[in-house]
């Protein structure tokens, strides 16, 4: 039985992923912020991911799934930025992944499939920039050079690390006028998972398998 950790489990794409891979027969180690959760974890916390880490000593984790996210406040421009808010952006979106990463990477390697997906987005194409949302764009945009690198740096253990973007999708992030269900966007982004091999490693990749420019 193959095994996925999902960050931020409890809502949006995250619960979506779980259910999915649960329904296929995947063992699902989910995890998501409050004290009531099954599996508590703030990715803004490095002590709570030392301690996850610990309690997972040597547990094969085939596809380590970074999802978690926070957009922050909405209509950020120039003038009107909100820098601690920018911070905290940085914090969950892209310090909480390497954080993750680097205190779970063994158990990647230890597994028979070693992917580690990162949930990024569209607007963190450099390439496609529009000149909004600065505070997740940049974040994302930076999450994506994370991910560009480990693939890299872990291309010789055999890891597969990419960069994944979800479309639109009706959640409270995306809100309910974008096109896309949880539901098929995440039936694509496991679809995609599912085709990688190494040659696909350090690729920012569309739900719908097509890549995505940098």
């Amino acid at each position: 039985m193959p095994t996925v950790l999902i960050t931020g489990a409890g809502r949006g794409l995250g619960r979506e992923l779980a259910h999915q891979y649960a329904a296929e027969g995947w063992k699902v180690i989910g995890t998501e912020r409050g004290e009531k959760a099954k599996c508590g974890l703030d990715v803004r916390d490095r002590k709570q991911i030392s301690h996850l880490a610990k309690q997972l000593t040597g547990e094969p984790i085939d596809l380590l799934f970074c999802n978690a996210g926070v957009y922050g406040p909405r209509g950020m421009e120039l003038g009107k930025l909100d820098y601690d808010a920018w911070e905290e952006v940085m914090r969950v979106n892209l310090l909480g992944p390497a954080a993750l990463i680097e205190a779970l990477v063994e158990n990647v390697a230890a597994s028979e499939r070693g992917v580690i997906a990162v949930m990024s987005s569209r607007l963190g194409s450099i390439a496609e920039a529009s000149g909004s949302s600065f505070l997740y764009a940049t974040s994302k945009a930076a999450l994506n050079a994370l991910a560009k690198g480990l693939s890299v740096t872990l291309a010789s253990r055999g890891i597969i690390v990419v960069a994944l973007s979800p479309g639109w999708v009706r959640t409270d992030m995306g809100g309910k006028q974008a096109p896309l269900s949880p539901e098929t966007s995440v039936q694509g982004l496991r679809r995609v998972i599912a085709g990688l091999n190494k040659t696909d490693s350090g690729k920012f990749l569309s739900h719908d398998g097509s890549q995505i420019p940098w």
